[in-house]
């Protein structure tokens, strides 16, 4: 696994798969790679949570969550902590969402609340501070010390949120398309602007903000991709791919926020640079739709997931086909496994 060099088209290109984890019992759910350590975590409907070691390409740690199961998932700032939502018993325990220790398999807090499934959620990048939205057509705003509710924000339709990589403003995706911006130190005075994409009316189902806050991505659940300017919402480019009617789809920016990749509903990935706005690579995914995706933050590598995941690198022998040759496949049973 190489750090981050100038990423350019060749190498972007030359992008292949360099491990596959076959061993999940059921679709991944979400997948989080940590801000600062070589280390990526799943969650999947095996009720599973597991650690990956994205530099050695190493499956370290699998627990199970039964009571209440395995939904969206992100890392905290410390690497052996993360947040996981829940699907099972949220009528009865309100539980929606658990602080969770790596560590030594412990759940340090819970956070009531939702009514219904977390679909999105995110971490502060400066902060105690997280995110959530759900079908409940709400957005709650969490403290990591805190068990209370900080604020909730009631909205249309099914929210999406992100914070930017600042941490000083954070998006919230409704119904219609439209997207508020929100300072994040005030954000009960309402959002400080709003961006609509004009004409696409389909619920965004991802958002991300570029590491250098210049450009905010959209994926909609008509497989639709769009980047637009973070500052004034002007739409800089927009593609669309295969619909993907059962699932949906994931799109992320490279660290240098030059290139975009997104999966299509056709089982195939794509990249294009932002900058010349020319589609630079598509590749067969090899675990069909892709419903996660994302570009490791330090790392010359990006994970996609399906029921599979895969750990794409640079190709050491790019005159070669980028499909079987090459390929670790790791098999279950080795590491650590806990129940929870």
């Amino acid at each position: 696994m190489t750090s981050l060099p100038e990423l350019n088209d060749e190498i972007v290109r030359n992008m292949s798969i360099g491990a596959v984890f076959s061993d999940f019992g059921g679709k991944i759910n979400s997948i989080d790679f940590h801000r600062t350590a070589d280390l990526l975590v799943t969650a999947s409907e095996d009720d599973s949570v597991r650690l990956y070691d994205i530099a050695n390409g190493n499956l370290l740690k699998t627990t199970y969550h039964k009571k209440h199961g395995a939904d969206q998932i992100c890392f905290t700032h410390h690497p052996s902590s993360v947040i996981c939502s829940s699907r099972y018993n949220l009528e009865t325990t309100a539980e929606c969402l658990r602080y969770l220790s790596m560590y030594d398999n412990r759940c340090l807090r819970y956070f009531k609340g939702h009514k219904e499934r977390v679909v999105s959620l995110c971490m502060s990048p400066v902060n105690d501070s997280f995110m959530s939205g759900s079908l409940d057509h709400s957005v709650r705003i969490w403290d990591l010390r805190v068990n209370a509710c900080q604020g909730i924000l009631r909205l249309r339709g099914r929210p999406t949120v992100a914070y930017d990589q600042q941490g000083l403003v954070f998006a919230v995706a409704m119904e219609g398309g439209a997207i508020k911006l929100f300072d994040s130190r005030s954000y009960d005075k309402g959002p400080f602007d709003t961006f609509l994409v004009g004409g696409d009316t389909a619920e965004v189902c991802d958002i991300k903000f570029s590491n250098d806050g210049k450009s905010m991505l959209l994926a909609t659940s008509n497989n639709n991709i769009y980047v637009l300017d973070a500052y004034g919402g002007e739409k800089r480019f927009g593609f669309s791919l295969d619909p993907s009617p059962q699932t949906t789809t994931e799109a992320t920016f490279t660290p240098d926020g030059q290139y975009v990749v997104a999966g299509s509903g056709d089982g195939t990935l794509h990249a294009w640079s932002i900058q010349s706005r020319d589609k630079v690579a598509c590749w067969d995914s090899y675990v069909g739709v892709a419903s996660c995706l994302k570009w490791a933050p330090r790392r010359v590598m990006f994970a996609a997931a399906s029921s599979v995941l895969t750990f794409w690198i640079p190709n050491p022998n790019p005159s070669k086909a980028t499909t079987e040759p090459g390929i670790t496949h790791v098999e279950a049973g080795l590491p650590e496994q806990t129940t929870q």
